[in-house]
């Protein structure tokens, strides 16, 4: 975690801020209004789960990362589980991330931003209101934060207790996080330790030569009296997720005791998606508001009216660092649609981070029924974003990732590939396919390339 500049032990402000009473999309229907109350005036005031003080150095790493001197790195679950919350299962995500960080940082030669989709993406969008199955019609799962996955009318009852429990599972989250990226387990010393545990592959072949340079760079450091150095030792790591189920969002929000600024104190950075970025709607709105670091998603009918409305509503005095477009276009229309969007909003957008999520455009459900994606469509998508920001002239700011540390058979393909029929061997997500720890890592080397050529 970035070091805290100001001191948040936070006052609570839901029943200070008056919320607009604005069109709203993807919220759960509580059954009872008085658990709900109960429920939130809890969540009002139990502590912050990140400091305000933390989201001010992430938006001065994102600013860095709009002006092309970092590159941003997010990754993690499509949608955390209360039962996924377990020491080896953060564990080994962090360790994903830290070593593409380190792939992208041996290769780029700049730093990367490292933020997680973790402590707090507990709930997803979803298509439908209701699923049905054999004639039975229940609501739709809508994450852990919500209902259950279980198709029953118990499991699928939208419960409020699960905000509740979904504070509790972030807190024991970035608890953990914090331990790891602070107390010597992100140490430049372990780049070989990251790798035990992990199956063998190319991917970890090229990871292991880097790390053997890495340790020689080490010993000289050592030899040269300046090894001892703070940075080397721990890492700044941010969490992040979807603004998406309001009600746990605004109970979150505190007043920097310093400054009188809200914050959302569930994340360092919060985006909205897609689905809910309506510039009238409750969510855009409740992002305007809090002066964390937001991002908002783009898809491929995103127009140079919607970029400019966006900015002016999130970012009005276009300060760096503030707003992140996280463009999802898709492989294969990414190429057409997004050199002319960044061509018509550049004068307006520099002071913008740009970032790529490869991963929800490239969706499709296979024979075997099983939602999944190509990991060459993924990296396809991503080479179509750093040569549509080359041919405008902007910043390639990083990517964002779906991904997880478990040997999962999500995605098909990769340099040690998953075939379509290799899908039901270990799918285990609850929602949208991941990367496992193998395809991410190849992707790190893949992008650390396109870095290293100029590409961006």
């Amino acid at each position: 975690m970035g070091r805290v500049t100001t001191d948040v032990t936070g006052v609570p402000v839901p029943h200070h801020m008056d919320w607009p009473d604005l069109p709203v999309k993807q919220q759960p229907s509580w059954d009872d209004p008085t658990e709900l109350a109960e429920v939130l005036a809890t969540i009002a005031h139990y502590p912050p789960l990140v400091f305000a003080g933390e989201a001010d150095i992430l938006r001065e790493r994102l600013a860095a990362a709009s002006q092309g001197q970092a590159f941003v790195l997010q990754g993690g679950d499509c949608a955390e589980t209360l039962s996924g919350v377990t020491g080896p299962n953060i564990r080994d995500r962090i360790k994903t991330i830290l070593q593409m960080a380190v792939v992208l940082t041996y290769g780029a030669g700049m730093p990367i931003v490292k933020i997680g989709r973790m402590a707090g993406q507990f709930a997803k969008p979803r298509s439908a209101d209701v699923e049905t199955r054999d004639g039975v019609t229940l609501p739709a799962y809508r994450g852990d934060m919500v209902n259950g996955f279980e198709f029953t009318p118990e499991s699928r009852r939208h419960d409020p207790k699960r905000l509740l429990r979904a504070y509790h599972a972030s807190t024991a989250t970035l608890n953990l996080v914090r331990g790891f990226t602070t107390g010597g387990f992100a140490d430049l010393r372990s780049v070989h330790m990251w790798n035990k545990g992990f199956l063998s592959g190319p991917a970890q072949a090229r990871y292991e030569q880097m790390a053997r340079e890495i340790d020689r760079a080490m010993r000289f450091l050592d030899a040269s009296g300046v090894a001892e150095a703070e940075e080397l030792r721990r890492v700044e790591f941010y969490a992040a997720h979807e603004a998406l189920v309001l009600d746990y969002e605004r109970a979150m929000v505190r007043r920097d005791s310093r400054t009188g600024r809200p914050y959302d104190t569930s994340a360092h950075f919060l985006w909205v998606g897609e689905r809910t970025r309506d510039l009238d709607g409750a969510h855009i709105d409740f992002i305007s508001r809090v002066h964390n670091p937001v991002g908002v998603k783009l898809g491929p009918t995103a127009t140079r009216d919607d970029v400019l409305a966006l900015l002016d509503k999130l970012d009005p005095e276009r300060e760096p660092g503030r707003l992140t477009f996280i463009t999802r276009m898709g492989a294969e229309r990414i190429g057409d649609v997004l050199p002319a969007l960044l061509e018509s909003v550049r004068d307006e957008a520099g002071s913008v981070t740009w970032v790529c999520d490869p991963m929800h455009g490239n969706t499709f459900t296979s024979p075997g029924g099983y939602k999944t994606r190509r990991f060459d469509d993924v990296v396809a998508e991503v080479r179509g974003f750093f040569a549509a920001h080359q041919q405008v002239g902007t910043w390639a700011g990083g990517i964002h990732v779906e991904l997880t540390g478990n040997d999962v058979t999500e995605c098909v393909g990769g340099v040690s590939p998953i075939d379509l029929d290799d899908l039901g061997l270990r799918y285990e997500t609850l929602c949208d396919p991941r990367l496992n720890h193998q395809q991410s890592l190849e992707m790190a080397f893949q992008v650390a390339e396109m870095l290293e050529q100029g590409e961006r």
